[in-house]
């Protein structure tokens, strides 16, 4: 793979838990969203794509680290990502999405902190050929703020 994820001296369950923790920061405010798209690069981000795409993001990863300390083969990957925008997407975002949010993205967290500092340094970071370690795969996780920012802080 290219552009491998720079690490640290951070435990990777930290970096997932605290990309969680600034999606969710930034969520709070959107249930004040306008209705109108951002337009970022090529793509257009809303509130419940943000949400949509973290969750994805993190739930691909967490098939992909499952199936590697198994031993089995990882599925390929399959998802739109943010090349379309769902009608679901397009919704207003209300005080019950934004809680249904934090249940879902909150419960995916707990998820990798549990899995992730249940592996040794040496499972963390072993790698699958080409692909990246497990700490990596963290590690790269981290970037998943990018949707998020994508709507940003919408009390400003």
């Amino acid at each position: 793979m290219s552009d491998e994820p720079r690490v640290d001296g951070r435990h990777p369950a930290s970096v997932v838990t605290g990309m969680v923790a600034e999606v969710l920061r930034l969520a709070e405010t959107w249930p004040t969203w306008d209705g109108k798209p951002s337009q970022v690069d090529d793509r257009i981000y809303t509130p419940h794509k943000a949400v949509r795409r973290v969750a994805d993001h993190l739930v691909d990863h967490l098939a992909e680290i499952e199936a590697r300390v198994a031993g089995l083969p990882t599925l390929p990957d399959g998802w739109h990502a943010s090349a379309i925008t769902t009608a679901a997407d397009l919704a207003p975002f209300t005080a019950d999405d934004l809680d249904e949010a934090r249940s879902r993205l909150t419960r995916l967290a707990q998820i990798f902190d549990v899995r992730l500092r249940a592996l040794t340094d040496d499972q963390l970071d072993r790698r699958d050929g080409e692909g990246w370690s497990v700490r990596q795969i963290a590690f790269h996780l981290e970037g998943s703020t990018y949707y998020a920012t994508a709507v940003g802080n919408l009390r400003s």
